[in-house]
C-alpha cells in the first residue's frame, strides 16, 4: 500500500485482508457499513460520489476513510467494477452480538469486470466474457473465453490478426496474461484491454491441462476438439484457475470446452463491423443492424443473436438451415404465435441455470425457472409436428424436465420473494413442523382463543382469560370466584387483589415455541430450498442445453418478424463465387 497504516488491532486486520488481494478495492464490514480506508478510500469516493474522510489515530498519522451502508452495495458494487476495478467483499463471519473478541472477518467473494454474476452488475443482452491470453515461442497464440454467467466457454488458437479478431468480437471485460506479458499483450493487440497478470506456473501445459480435466471429469480433452491445440489448452486451463483465485468454486455449470473453429466464421475485423454499423450505428441518430434485427424476447436470444452477426457463418448447409427454419415460421404462424407466447415465459433461463450452479438463485428465481420449464413442453411438441427438418432436430433436444419442475412447483409459493427469510418461500404442506411453527408464529391470537375456549368449556370457569407479561409469560387468569374449579395440574405463578395467575405444561410449551418460532421458521425453509436447490443442480446439463435451444428458436423467429415487417426476401445460398442483389436496399 502507498501509505503506512496505525494499526489498531481493527486495522491490523483489515491490512491481513488487503495483503490477499492487493491490487482490489477491499469492501471491509464494519457493522453495519462497507468502509474503505486509504488509497481504496480516495478511489471510491471518486468512483462512487461518496464523501471522503480522515481518521486520527492519537497521533499525528491518520488514515483515509469513504463508506456507505451494506444495504446499498448493489447500488455501489456495479459503479466499482463498470469502472475496471477488482472489488473484494470482506464479511464479518460471526454476530458481533455473541463475541466480545475483534469479530472475525474474511473476504466471501472477489468480483472482476470479466468474473461476475450479480444481476446488478451484468447486461442482460450481452455476454460478460473473461480471456485469456497465451503467447507461444511459436507464432501461435492461444486464447479463451469464459462468460461464468452462462458457463459458455470457447477456445481458440492462430496467429495475430486471427486472435485480434476474436478478442475484438468477443468483447472480454477483463484479459489474463502470464506475469510480464502486459506489455506484449497491448503491442500485439488493437483496442483498449483490461488486463490482469497471473503467475507464471499457471500458464504451463501440465497446470492448464490437469485443472481442465479437473473441470470436466475426464481423462483427456480429445472429446472437446481442442486436443493437440497446446496454446488454446493453456489459455483455457488459465482462466479456470483464475476462478480459484478469485473465489468462485463453484463451477458446476461450466461442462464444455467449445473450439472456435477458424474456418466455420467469416474473420470480422473491429474497422470492418463498426463501418457495416453492425452493432453500433456511427452517427447518434442512426442504427445498427442488430437494432433493426433484434426482436428477441429473451435476453438469452439476444445475446446469441449479437454473437451471430459478429461471427457470420461460412458453411453452405449451416447457413440454409437457419433460413429453412424462418421460412418456415413464415409459413406457419401459429406456430410463430404459440413459440412466441412460450419464449416469453422462459425468461433468462440461461442465467438462473448458472446461479443454481454457484449457489446464488432466489426463491423468486426458481419460479421464474419453473415457469421456463413449462414452457418447453408446449414448444417441444411444435418442433417435432413441424414440417421443418431443422426444427424437429431442435425439438428432440429439448427436455422439459418434468420431475423437477414439479417439484419446485410443489414446494416454492408462486409469489416467491427475491431472497430467503424475506417472506414466505415454501409452500403449505411440504414440512409438518413448518406449518405448526407457521400457525403459531402467525395465528397465535387465534390459538390461544382455542385454548381459553377449551380450557372455559373444561373448567367451568366462563371468565378465565390467557394473557402474557414479560416477566411470567403466558398464563391463565382466573378470579378467586372460581379458584376451586382451578385443576391440580396448574401451578400457580402469581397473586393479584382480585385473581390469580396459573401457567401450565401446555403453555410453557406453547411459549417456548412462538418464541423461536420464527427462528426456526428460517432454518427450515432454508434446509427445504437448500435441498430443492441441490436437486435443480442435477438437471444443469439438460436445461443449459434447453436454453441454448429455445436462444436459437428466439433468434430464428426473430428474424421471421423483422423479415414479415421490412418486406425481406430469403436469399440463394450456395457454393458459386456469383453475388447478385436485384432491387435491394441496404438494412442500415
Amino acid at each position: 500500500m502507498a501509505k503506512k497504516i496505525v494499526e489498531t488491532p481493527l486495522m491490523r486486520q483489515y491490512v491481513e485482508m488487503k495483503g490477499k488481494h492487493p491490487d482490489a478495492i477491499l469492501l471491509f464490514r464494519v457493522g453495519d457499513f462497507y468502509e474503505t480506508f486509504s488509497d481504496d478510500a480516495i478511489v471510491a469516493s471518486e468512483i462512487l460520489g461518496i464523501t471522503l474522510t480522515r481518521r486520527a489515530n492519537g497521533s499525528a498519522q491518520y488514515v483515509e476513510l469513504a463508506g456507505f451502508p451494506h444495504h446499498a452495495l448493489d447500488s455501489y458494487l456495479p459503479k466499482l467494477v463498470r469502472a475496471g476495478k477488482r472489488v473484494a467483499i470482506c464479511e464479518q463471519l460471526e454476530d458481533p452480538k455473541l463475541t466480545k473478541k475483534l469479530v472475525k472477518r474474511g473476504i466471501t467473494e472477489l468480483v472482476t469486470p470479466g468474473v461476475a454474476v450479480s444481476d446488478t452488475v451484468l447486461n442482460h443482452r450481452e455476454n460478460n466474457f473473461v480471456a485469456a491470453v497465451h503467447f507461444t515461442r511459436s507464432a501461435a497464440i492461444g486464447v479463451a473465453f469464459l462468460d461464468i454467467s452462462t458457463g459458455e466457454f470457447f477456445a481458440a488458437e492462430g496467429d495475430v490478426d486471427y486472435i485480434d479478431k476474436l478478442i475484438n468480437n468477443f468483447s472480454p471485460k477483463e484479459v489474463l496474461v502470464e506475469r510480464g506479458n502486459r506489455r506484449l499483450l497491448e503491442e500485439k493487440f488493437s483496442g483498449k484491454l483490461l488486463s490482469f497478470e497471473l503467475d507464471d506456473w499457471i500458464f504451463t501445459d501440465d497446470a492448464a491441462g490437469d485443472r481442465l480435466l479437473k473441470q470436466f471429469a475426464t481423462s483427456s480433452l480429445k472429446g472437446f476438439g481442442v486436443h493437440g491445440m497446446h496454446a488454446a489448452i493453456v489459455a483455457a486451463g488459465a482462466i479456470l484457475h483464475y476462478l480459484d483465485i478469485t473465489n468462485h468454486t463453484q463451477t458446476g455449470h461450466i461442462t464444455k470446452l467449445t473450439r472456435v473453429e477458424e474456418g466455420t466464421y467469416v474473420r470480422l475485423d473491429k474497422f470492418t463491423v463498426r463501418n457495416l454499423e453492425l452493432v453500433e450505428p456511427l452517427c447518434e441518430d442512426g442504427r445498427s443492424l442488430l437494432q433493426i434485427l433484434d426482436r428477441t424476447v429473451t435476453p438469452m436470444g439476444a445475446r446469441l443473436m449479437r454473437r451471430w452477426l459478429l461471427f457470420p457463418l461460412t458453411d453452405v448447409t449451416a447457413i440454409n438451415a437457419r433460413l429453412d427454419v424462418v421460412e418456415g415460421f413464415m409459413r406457419y404462424p401459429d406456430e410463430r404465435t404459440l413459440l412466441k407466447e412460450g419464449l416469453e415465459q422462459a425468461g433468462d433461463m440461461e442465467r438462473v441455470i448458472s446461479k443454481v450452479a454457484v449457489g446464488r438463485v432466489s426463491p423468486r428465481e426458481l419460479v421464474q425457472l419453473r415457469d421456463a420449464l413449462r414452457a418447453v413442453a408446449p414448444i417441444k411438441a411444435m418442433c417435432m409436428q413441424s414440417a421443418t427438418t431443422a426444427l424437429r432436430s431442435i425439438g428432440e433436444q429439448l427436455n422439459p424436465c418434468e420431475c423437477i419442475r414439479d417439484r419446485i412447483a410443489r414446494e416454492i409459493v408462486d409469489d416467491a420473494p427475491a431472497a430467503l427469510n424475506r417472506g414466505v418461500v415454501v409452500r403449505p404442506g411440504v414440512d409438518a413442523e413448518l406449518d405448526e411453527l407457521r400457525e403459531i408464529a402467525y395465528k397465535g391470537k387465534d390459538y390461544l382463543m382455542k385454548v381459553q375456549q377449551r380450557e372455559i368449556e373444561a373448567t367451568g370457569i366462563p371468565s378465565l382469560k390467557i394473557g402474557y407479561n414479560n416477566v411470567f409469560g403466558y398464563y391463565i387468569e382466573v378470579t378467586n370466584t372460581h379458584k376451586a374449579k382451578v385443576p391440580q395440574e396448574w401451578i400457580r405463578k402469581q397473586t393479584l387483589v382480585n385473581a390469580e395467575r396459573y401457567i401450565t405444561q401446555e403453555l410453557k410449551e406453547y411459549e417456548e415455541k412462538i418464541l423461536g418460532a420464527q427462528d426456526r421458521i428460517a432454518i427450515i425453509e432454508t434446509r427445504i430450498f437448500t435441498d430443492l436447490v441441490s436437486a435443480v443442480s442435477e438437471y444443469i446439463p439438460a436445461i443449459q442445453l434447453d436454453a441454448h435451444m429455445l436462444a436459437r428458436l428466439d433468434v430464428l423467429s426473430a428474424f421471421t418478424r423483422v423479415a414479415l415487417e421490412n418486406h425481406y426476401n430469403r436469399p440463394v445460398v450456395d457454393d458459386s463465387l456469383v453475388i447478385e442483389f436485384n432491387e435491394a436496399r441496404h438494412p442500415v
